[in-house]
């Protein structure tokens, strides 16, 4: 039987991508459901996966980078002294895709699954030009868009993952240094103050400009309190495996001062 690896992010769409996948191919494929644990997540991520799993009736595999036991971000940023910018996320590239990559090395794979919803087929397209060929657009088939993932859910009776109630777009770390608003940093300033300080302290230390004022990139600690950007709700970088696209090695040292 073809094996099909579906990847789990801990977020709305890759709970419902999987479920469909187990529904669709479950009879004639074996469907392994993988997660990449990331230790800068919201904890109540963890109960989610735990009720996804269940929903399911499969196994949640974890895929981890063997060069980060911790998996954590943190310790990603300070080892390559990069976090963010023209060349990706460097924790998404070390903790997602070199996670991935071991994980096959190791176990065969005939097709892959992701969470592209149908509200995003540009991303489906611009994933398989540039990674890979082999994925089931199950989603997107389906015509089952992000805001459908939440209904089914909903009536399946499984509960969101706390970061969403707190007013994030998705269910990322808290802090996620894919994101350049100000809404989205001064919303963790309010939220998760802590996080905040910890973040500006850190990027200001590597050198990287993580929000984005009027063009111009500036440090979490030059950031005015009132700056705000994009609405929250237009901002979508929900860190799945499709965060890989374009992602490019970093020169090192850290190239992101200046930028």
């Amino acid at each position: 039987m073809q094996i099909i690896a579906v990847w789990f992010s801990c977020g709305a769409a890759s709970a419902v991508a999987a479920k469909k996948t187990i529904e669709l191919y479950g009879k004639t494929h074996i469907v392994r459901v993988i997660n990449n644990p990331i230790a800068e997540e919201e904890p109540d991520n963890l109960r989610f996966l735990k009720d996804v799993q269940k929903w399911l009736g499969v196994k949640i595999e974890f895929a981890l980078n063997k060069k980060y036991p911790n998996h954590s971000c943190v310790e990603v940023w300070d080892n390559e002294k990069y976090m963010s910018g023209i060349y990706g996320a460097s924790c998404t590239r070390a903790l997602k895709k070199q996670a991935r990559q071991q994980w096959e090395s190791e176990n065969k794979t005939d097709y892959l699954i992701l969470g592209f919803t149908a509200d995003e087929e540009k991303r489906h397209t611009r994933f398989i030009k540039t990674e890979r060929a082999n994925i089931l657009p199950v989603l997107i088939n389906a015509g089952i868009t992000k805001r459908n993932c939440f209904e089914i859910l909903k009536k399946a009776g499984i509960e969101l993952p706390a970061i969403y109630k707190m007013g994030y777009p998705n269910a990322n770390c808290i802090g996620c240094v894919k994101a350049s608003s100000p809404t989205y940093w001064n919303h963790v300033r309010k939220v998760h103050p802590q996080v905040f300080e910890e973040r500006a302290k850190q990027s200001r230390k590597i050198g990287a400009k993580l929000a984005e004022v009027k063009g111009e990139h500036i440090f979490l600690d030059e950031l005015s309190p009132t700056a705000k950007g994009r609405p929250m709700k237009n901002m979508d970088f929900e860190c799945g495996i499709f965060c890989e696209e374009n992602i490019l090695k970093p020169p090192h040292p850290s190239r992101q001062e200046g930028e």
